[in-house]
């Protein structure tokens, strides 16, 4: 095994027990990145020379006995939307091709301080505002989407150019691509990870998270993000704990809530087969797995549209006047419809919101966790536009790819895209662990049993 291949937690050990240095394990990366990035187009920049010195850094650091813990000597990436100070903030768009930051944002300041490596910034679909990132190509297949808009920062830890990466879930951002690659995505409880420094496309909505290899290297980057940042008008006071989710497997005493309505609707076959044996395979491991109704079905996606166009209009207010032509169609033509909505729409959406929150509060209290599809298909081709289930309706891709994954941006509650096999095409498939606010710590405890228990997940072919 070469070590771009190693999980985030393989390779803090390897380091901690000096078998292995963050120069090697740098050096390693990089060059999976030049083997592979001309395919898929992960990063917008590569910054092949701060990862060496940042490496070599680490390595003094350990040998000297200052070992920051399992996060040090780790290569990872960030998706072009969190600030580095000194480093370009791109989004993926010609608006911001000038911009640097003055400063590093939260979280990138946290996994500095935990001694994180940073191979480059990811590719996003243009200002995050949509879900297939078009610049870059599934790491399973380059001819499909990556999904988005955290398509690079998938791309690159499902290929083996990132150990690990953050992205930001809006609509479904981290989870889609997640799911689309056979890799971990979590979307925190809404707060719980502080976005100052962070490009917002919906303040109300938005969310900073990390992708990886396992549910347990999630677990591992989730301790070193979270915590109280007061320049976050949003980030909640509650006290970092460890998210570690420990070694069991056993699921005695704890409820799934299995959709009975919604999630599991237009939904294509193969990957609700691959769903369902996973939700049997938990309950295996002693889960008692309970029927759940989603309440509000027929508001989710007005409610989701309602609040995300205005407030991503309202951010870019400024440019979309003076340089609309440096955006892409499809970002242009959402933005414009957004100075086209009625502020009543917007306030109806916010009142729609809180009933949904109430109601799912309240489903919640009988289970743990819900399980259900990530998305309710694998990647599409690349340039393909809709999709038509077997009952003839037709579907956009982007609102199919949204319509299970917006649920919890509405409601802030958490979620774990976990990879649980491929359909016959090759293609990942993932389902999804809804978890009460705050829940972190039942998901990846799920999450981490599943994986413990079925074959370790490997790395895209990426060729």
């Amino acid at each position: 095994m070469q070590p771009y291949e190693l999980s985030l937690a393989q390779a803090a050990d390897s380091i901690r027990s000096r078998r292995l240095s963050p120069v090697e394990l740098a050096d390693s990366v990089l060059e999976r990145v030049e083997q592979v990035e001309p395919h898929l187009q992960a990063y917008v920049t590569v910054t092949a020379e701060h990862a060496r010195r940042a490496a070599r850094e680490a390595e003094n650091d350990i040998a000297a006995g200052r070992y920051r813990g399992p996060l040090h000597g780790i290569p990872m990436g960030l998706k072009d939307l969190i600030d580095v100070a000194g480093a370009a903030t791109s989004a993926s768009s010609r608006v911001r091709a000038d911009h640097r930051a003055q400063a590093d944002s939260t979280v990138a300041a946290r996994l500095a301080t935990a001694g994180a490596v940073l191979v480059g910034k990811t590719h996003t679909h243009e200002f995050a505002y949509g879900l297939t990132t078009p610049q870059t190509n599934n790491a399973w297949d380059r001819e499909r989407v990556a999904g988005g808009s955290s398509g690079g920062s998938a791309v690159a830890v499902a290929a083996g150019t990132a150990t690990f990466t953050l992205g930001t879930d809006t609509g479904g951002s981290i989870r889609v691509p997640a799911a689309l690659n056979g890799v971990v995505g979590l979307k925190p409880t809404y707060g719980l990870v502080p976005r100052h420094g962070v490009t917002s496309l919906s303040w109300s909505l938005d969310h900073v998270g990390p992708i990886t290899r396992t549910v347990e290297d999630a677990a591992l980057v989730l301790t070193a993000l979270a915590g109280h940042d007061p320049r976050d008008p949003a980030s909640l006071t509650t006290p970092a704990i460890d998210y570690r989710p420990g070694t069991g497997t056993d699921l005695t005493g704890l409820r799934i809530g299995v959709p009975r309505n919604y999630y599991f609707d237009h939904v294509d076959p193969e990957v609700e087969a691959a769903v369902r044996r996973a939700i049997a395979h938990l309950e295996s491991l002693g889960a008692r797995l309970v029927e759940v109704e989603i309440p509000l079905t027929r508001y989710i996606q007005a409610t989701q549209w309602g609040l995300m166009v205005p407030e991503a209009t309202a951010y870019h207010e400024g440019t979309l006047r003076t340089v609309p032509e440096l955006y892409q169609d499809d970002v242009r033509i959402l933005l414009e419809a957004g100075e086209l909505m009625p502020a009543g729409d917007y306030l109806r959406a916010q009142r729609s919101r809180t009933l949904m929150r109430q109601e799912w509060a309240r489903m919640l209290q009988d289970v743990d966790v819900i399980a259900a599809p990530t998305v309710p298909a694998t990647a599409v081709k690349a340039g393909q536009e809709t999709i038509t289930w077997a009952d003839g309706t037709v579907e956009g891709v982007s609102d199919a790819y949204v319509r299970l994954s917006s649920p919890a941006n509405i409601t802030g509650v958490p979620t774990l895209s976990v990879p649980v096999g491929h359909d016959t095409a090759g293609l990942p498939i993932g389902m999804q662990l809804l978890g009460r606010p705050l829940g972190e710590s039942a998901l990846l405890r799920i999450g981490h049993a599943y994986q413990q228990t079925q074959p370790a997940p490997t790395l895209a072919p990426a060729a």
